[in-house]
């Protein structure tokens, strides 16, 4: 199983844009995730198709299992 952090912005365009961070140190502090998230829109590190981005919209853990299927060839 896999994890990844994601973190959710709007840009200029009201569009949203998501920056993801394979396999974060678990578990993960919500307190430095926020200031992480402020610290991007503060120094304008990213930009986007549709302009820079301009607020947070969230962050969350997304978790992935994959399960092999054996067929025959």
């Amino acid at each position: 199983m896999s994890k990844r952090l994601e973190l959710l912005f709007t840009n200029e365009g009201d569009r949203s844009v998501t920056i993801a961070v394979d396999d974060p140190i678990y578990p993960v502090n919500d307190e430095l995730v926020n200031q992480v998230m402020d610290t991007i829109l503060a120094e304008d590190a990213f930009t986007s198709n549709f302009g820079h981005l301009v607020s947070k919209r969230g962050a969350r853990i997304v978790e992935r299992t994959v399960e092999p299927i054996t067929i025959s060839m």
